[in-house]
């Protein structure tokens, strides 16, 4: 089939170059998101997405909007059969879901209708699910509620971040978005309703949902530290100042107040509503990222000092 693919994270880079190794598809043009601007110098960089497609000869289409009449018009052009869509971060309108014959499909990663919306990951490992997974579907106007082609499952390991979760999504949702597409092509699939029941919400993780609240249990302390890895990341405040706080580790020791920081020669504890958690990496204001034991020899912290 001919395809547009859309996407602008790296996130989406494995199921790109599924589709591009294709022997039975050919990638015609990449729809992302504009050049942004990045680093100290704020000079405009292309999407990892869009980086790809420059690499391999393909044509970048970098709409404002979706909607856009020029972009539309050479959507019409190229004459997609399909176009597969994978993080593009933007809405699109009716006028573009009507352009393809196949309509536009979806790599979402989860197990829908399970946390519809943008981060998807992040809330399942927050609240602890053991299962998740990735799914494909037709995208329609209503969010992520498209009929669903097919599924993957991947087990949330105790340990994971989201960030590792993801890249294993990426990977397994890569394959499952190019055999969707081949049974697409050969007519072999068929797209099934989302049942109405069971139906969650996961909207974007903002920098304010990142900072640790230790009056929570540790398990819960653990899992939000965890689902915010490595973005946005987790922080809390010491002395006055944001710090940033790697993935943490309950413990068994009792006793500490919520955010009561006990420093001892291998590790540094901070209290929760339950057990204290032992923290893993620390980042102070202006400083590189350090392991607890060093930042809290360089801190010099006192008894009874407290994040948050």
């Amino acid at each position: 089939m001919r395809l547009v693919f859309a996407g602008t994270p790296a996130v989406a880079l494995p199921a790109l170059r599924a589709l591009l190794d294709s022997p039975r598809h050919e990638v015609v043009a990449v729809v992302t998101r504009p050049d942004a601007p990045a680093g100290r110098g704020r000079r405009l960089v292309r999407s990892p997405v869009g980086a790809l497609a420059d690499e391999r000869g393909i044509e970048v289409l970098t709409p404002a909007r979706a909607g856009d009449p020029d972009f539309l018009a050479r959507l019409r052009e190229l004459a997609p059969d399909c176009c597969p869509v994978v993080a593009y971060g933007a809405l699109l309108p009716k006028s573009a879901l009507e352009i393809p014959p196949h309509g536009w499909i979806n790599l979402h990663f989860s197990l829908l209708p399970a946390w519809r919306g943008a981060a998807p990951v992040q809330a399942a490992v927050r609240h602890g699910d053991e299962i998740t997974g990735a799914s494909t579907f037709r995208i329609v106007r209503e969010l992520d509620a498209g009929p669903v082609f097919g599924t993957v499952t991947e087990p949330v390991r105790p340990r994971d971040t989201a960030g590792e979760l993801l890249d294993r999504l990426a990977d397994s949702g890569a394959r499952l978005l190019l055999s969707t597409l081949d049974g697409i092509e050969d007519g072999a699939v068929v797209a099934v309703e989302q049942p109405a029941e069971g139906v969650s919400y996961a909207p974007k993780v903002t920098a304010d949902d990142a900072r640790v609240d230790f009056t929570l249990p540790a398990l819960a302390v653990d899992r939000l530290v965890r689902s915010v890895s490595p973005e946005p990341g987790a922080w809390s405040v010491f002395r006055g100042e944001r710090v940033k706080l790697g993935p943490v580790q309950p413990s068994d020791v009792d006793g500490l107040a919520p955010g009561e920081l006990r420093v001892e020669k291998r590790r540094v504890l901070v209290g929760t509503a339950t057990t204290a958690v032992e923290l893993g990496e620390v980042q102070a204001q202006g400083k590189k990222r350090m392991a607890a034991p060093d930042w809290a020899r360089g801190s010099r912290i006192e008894a009874g000092e407290r994040l948050g």
